[in-house]
């Protein structure tokens, strides 16, 4: 299975969705309001939603989506 990063899977977990497609769906239409200046988040996103493009909808549905904002790491 694909190895998301700790800010990946937080980025999934606020836009989370049922299902692999709409959270996929989710994510490129935030992406479609991104500035210029959020090239941070915008490289996040693209590495989010390549990496969920190749993970299967089984693989998707065994994440464990919850959010861990402790930046201690």
């Amino acid at each position: 299975m694909m190895n998301f990063t700790n800010d990946e899977m937080n980025l999934m977990c606020i836009y989370q969705s049922d299902s692999r497609s709409g959270l996929i769906a989710a994510l490129t239409e935030m992406r479609g309001y991104l500035d210029e200046d959020e090239a941070e988040l915008r490289e996040l996103t693209d590495s989010a939603l390549q990496k969920l493009g190749e993970i299967t909808d089984e693989d998707f549905a065994e994440l464990e989506l919850v959010p861990d904002f402790d930046t201690d790491e």
